[in-house]
């Protein structure tokens, strides 16, 4: 592992926040990606966006470069249950690009059962796969890239519920808070290979509730969505990940609704 390079200067005036960032987006093709996707493009960063569908991912891409023309925003299908092609991403990211300053993390998926009795245990081994297996292997992928950054931020989102699990969303909760976990220990790597000088990258949690679109408002225009977070706000919040000093922002748990 190479020794981190110091962080940049600070914008010059006229500059985006994030120009000249990296910025890897896993799971960019749900609502979710979509709203990030377009919020990191905007504030100036190079997207590198992964998603397992790639008909969606290629329409996320598109939407970005339309919206912001100019933007430099690629798409690649990787297995990210696939340890190999995770770091295999990585390794192609950084050499392509020279840096990768953050990791979003939002691969997603819910099971639920009406009581805690009937959960069926099939439902773990889906949400183990897709909401722990995937998270592991993001983040011993871009380990050591988002150190030699100097800037660099992993981002997981979970989910109100890992705190609070209630009987018919055992196997969800149980598995928000193991990826919250082994998050948390990523944010311990970095603090311990930072020293005296602090984390020279950043592993954060935001919170939500569960997240609302303009799609999901279209088909139920009388819902409240109360406590759900949109995903622009959402969005929003990823990109000012990069406001603060990592020494800030890692290993905090940020709650992106009323907390419980």
């Amino acid at each position: 592992m190479t020794t981190p390079t110091s962080s940049p200067s600070p914008n010059e005036p006229g500059e985006r926040p994030l120009d000249g960032a990296v910025v890897a987006v896993a799971g960019a093709a749900g609502p979710a990606g979509r709203a990030a996707v377009l919020r990191l493009a905007e504030a100036g960063a190079t997207v590198v966006a992964s998603d397992a569908d790639p008909v969606r991912l290629a329409e996320v891409v598109d939407a970005a470069r339309y919206a912001h023309g100019g933007a430099s925003v690629t798409g690649e299908t990787v297995d990210l249950l696939d340890l190999g092609a995770a770091r295999a991403w990585a390794d192609r990211t950084e050499k392509e690009f020279g840096r990768v300053d953050g990791l979003i993390h939002l691969v997603g998926g819910w099971r639920g059962s009406k009581t805690f009795a009937d959960a069926p245990l099939a439902d773990w081994d889906t949400l183990h796969n897709l909401l722990i297996r995937t998270a592991q292997h993001t983040s011993l992928a871009f380990h050591d890239a988002l150190l030699r950054s100097g800037k660099g931020r992993y981002v997981l989102i979970s989910a109100a519920g890992a705190s609070k699990p209630t009987a018919g969303n055992a196997a969800y909760a149980a598995a928000k808070a193991a990826a919250e976990a082994w998050t948390l220990a990523l944010a311990d790597s970095f603090r311990k290979l930072g020293g005296e000088g602090g984390p020279p990258a950043a592993a954060a949690i935001l919170v939500v509730k569960a997240l609302v679109h303009d799609a999901m408002r279209a088909e139920r225009p009388n819902a409240k969505f109360a406590g759900f977070t949109d995903v622009k706000e959402l969005a929003e919040a990823i990109t000012g990940l990069w406001d603060r000093p990592a020494q800030e922002v890692n290993g905090t748990r940020q709650w992106l609704t009323p907390k419980q």
